[in-house]
């Protein structure tokens, strides 16, 4: 629901300036929670209130989704990979509940605070953060507003919340009502944050009266909300009854999953079900599938008639941390949009310090979690172009366990080489189990990269085990389905590059191919030890991807960057160890295979300069093969040249 409540005395209230709110041009209508291309960030136009009243103004549906934190660090790692999945569909924000008995404001991974920072910082989706008042002392709820501030929290759902027992227990040094809270919010961080409040459309279990419900209602948005979510309900006419009587709009949804959710509904909510629809789900009460059915057909049903009223723009779903279901709902409502455009090549992060950023290097194009991560502590990030630091303050990544940055990889090494060869060829390998993942990449072949499957899949098969590698482009449309990004109307570039592990007898013929293809291809080869060698000059980073579009300057979002490069190196040589080979028992064959390509192996990337031309990588690994070749077939032994 949006802020615009009728008082008492028949005008309308609403804290939006709607100068501001259509500040961001003609593009805004189709917002989602998907952090926009990097803008400065001045007056914070970006803001959900104002993304909300652009939508209205356009006619625009929005749909958002809640969550709530899961209870094991598993279900963290679970929760998160299902924000990726579900935020490609274009949510306008999520919301995290609030559970005081999980330490809700702790670092805990399983904490409210850390799985809203988490979707906000590593997923980029515009996130709600709940916040009660239950057993909380205005300091401690003072302390957990400057702690979401610092995350890069700007959404909070202020309630009262339920309380622990059967009956509610004075807040002596804290509040009592969600409107104190409200006030509480305002007086201490001004407009810094956008403050959502329930509402409930057959009033409030506790309240003496429906009207009087109403009054609090208005109350708290006087005091300072921005707009109102309404607990669920099972009919629509309930919906736009209150929506009639108290003036504002947006409606919540839930799609049943099973007897036992909607028991569990029920039982939060403090709401009857009605007999038509226990009617229906008492006989099938043991069958998930079935009541799954119902439940969708029952969702749409409603969800149709809202949306057709003219009076509700967006609807909220409570997703009870699933996702077949809601995800059906709103494909077949048309509200599901996987938008295949990108605002940046790379992940962006939606933390509002990070507003300006537009370039990064490419190395942790695979792990863009791991370099939001590295590069948390940051005060100033590049904007417009990377520059030449010599000494970047990347942050260490010791624990690799962090329930954001696990990685999937399963357990089964076999022959290393076949493992990439499986991963790239999304094929089954000899145990018949398809490889999804790698340590340096968590999900399959991006559509770009396989436009270069079949040269990847034969250098793999040979030894040179690929984990970045971008195509050449030559001036496509931003709005190209695989290659593009941006706004629409400009054109991409990129240059060829490749990054992989191979062995220290690859190296040799590699540098000794390589000096035929200078200046074309530039290198940096290095190993564990930090033994290095590149023809990088001056050690200047060099852009690899760039764009132009109408009325800006050039952008160049991806860099190759010497300096980075040896900190990614660290990383990308740890991940060998963290999180292949300690999947292995100590001595075991398959760990002292990982263990030993980890200790000899060196890191290559390469790139071509010439990105008007087919690409020349291929051709050099390839002399690189013939060079070891030759060497083999006349009994010549490779002289060593890397220099130790």
């Amino acid at each position: 629901m949006v802020n615009q409540v009728q008082r008492g005395d028949g005008t309308l209230s609403s804290r939006s300036d709607s100068s501001a709110a259509s500040a961001s041009g003609g593009d805004s209508s189709k917002e989602s929670s998907r952090c926009s291309t990097p803008v400065l960030d001045a007056d914070r136009t970006d803001r959900l209130r104002y993304k909300m009243r652009r939508r209205m103004e356009s006619g625009d549906h929005w749909f958002s989704l809640e969550f709530f934190p899961p209870r094991t660090a598993s279900g963290a790692v679970n929760l998160i990979s299902r924000f990726d999945r579900m935020g490609s569909g274009g949510p306008l924000f999520i919301d995290i509940t609030w559970h005081p008995s999980g330490d809700p404001g702790s670092d805990k991974e399983t904490s409210s605070m850390m799985i809203a920072s988490t979707a906000v910082n590593y997923c980029g989706l515009e996130s709600v953060l709940h916040l009660t008042c239950c057993n909380q002392s205005k300091d401690n709820i003072s302390r957990h507003l400057s702690k979401a501030k610092h995350l890069g929290l700007k959404n909070i759902m202020a309630l009262r919340g339920d309380p622990v027992g059967s009956d509610w227990e004075e807040e002596e040094e804290g509040f009592n009502y969600a409107v104190d809270l409200v006030k509480h919010i305002r007086s201490e961080f001004d407009d810094y944050f956008d403050i959502c409040v329930a509402g409930y459309p057959t009033g409030h279990p506790e309240a003496h009266s429906y009207k009087e419900d109403l009054i609090y209602l208005k109350e708290k948005v006087a005091a300072g909300a921005d707009f109102v979510i309404t607990q669920l309900f099972f009919r629509a006419e309930t919906f736009l009854k209150f929506e009639e009587d108290c003036r504002p709009s947006g409606s919540p949804c839930v799609c049943v999953q099973g007897y036992q959710s909607l028991r569990q509904l029920v039982k939060l909510s403090k709401l009857e079900v009605p007999e038509e629809i226990t009617r229906v789900i008492e006989p099938i009460k043991d069958n998930d599938a079935a009541i799954r059915n119902y439940g969708i057909h029952q969702a749409l049903e409603m969800c149709r008639v809202l949306l057709d009223s003219g009076r509700v723009p967006g609807l909220h779903f409570y997703t009870l941390n699933r996702e077949v279901a809601t995800m059906e709902v709103l494909r077949q409502l048309g509200m599901w949009q996987e938008d295949p455009r990108r605002p940046m090549p790379w992940a962006v992060s939606a933390h509002p310090k990070r507003k300006v950023e537009d370039v990064r290097p490419i190395f942790w194009g695979s792990r863009p979690k791991s370099y939001i991560y590295r590069t948390q502590d940051w005060d100033e990030f590049p904007n417009g172009r990377w520059g030449n630091s010599s000494s970047p303050a990347f942050g260490e990544l010791n624990d690799y366990y962090l329930f954001y940055l696990k990685s999937k990889s399963s357990k089964d090494a076999l022959l290393v080489f076949e493992v990439f060869t499986c991963y790239i060829a999304a094929q089954p390998n000899r145990k018949g189990h398809k490889v999804m993942c790698l340590p340096w990449n968590d999900e399959p072949l991006a559509p770009e990269t396989n436009m270069l499957k079949d040269e990847l899949e034969k250098v793999n098969t040979r030894g040179v085990l690929t984990i970045n590698s971008q195509p050449n482009i030559n001036g496509k449309p931003s709005t190209d389905p695989i290659v593009g990004w941006g706004p629409p109307g400009g054109y991409v570039f990129q240059k060829a590059y490749l990054e992989f592990f191979t062995s220290s007898e690859n190296v040799n013929a590699l540098l000794k191919v390589l000096k035929k293809y200078e200046p074309r291809v530039n290198y940096h080869i290095v190993n564990v030890h930090g033994r290095n060698l590149t023809n990088a000059p001056d050690m200047q980073p060099n852009a690899v991807t760039w764009g132009i579009f109408p009325g800006r300057e050039i952008v160049q979002p991806t860099v190759v960057d010497p300096v980075s490069f040896m900190f990614w190196k660290d990383e990308a040589f740890a991940l060998w160890i963290e999180q292949w080979a300690k999947l292995y028992e100590d001595e075991s064959p398959s760990r002292m295979i990982i263990k030993y390509i980890h200790d000899n192996y060196f890191l290559v990337n390469l790139v071509d300069n010439d990105f008007p031309l087919d690409s020349c990588l291929w051709q050099v690994i390839e002399d690189m093969f013939e060079l070891l070749q030759t060497g083999l077939d006349t009994g010549d032994e490779q002289a060593t040249i890397f220099p130790y």
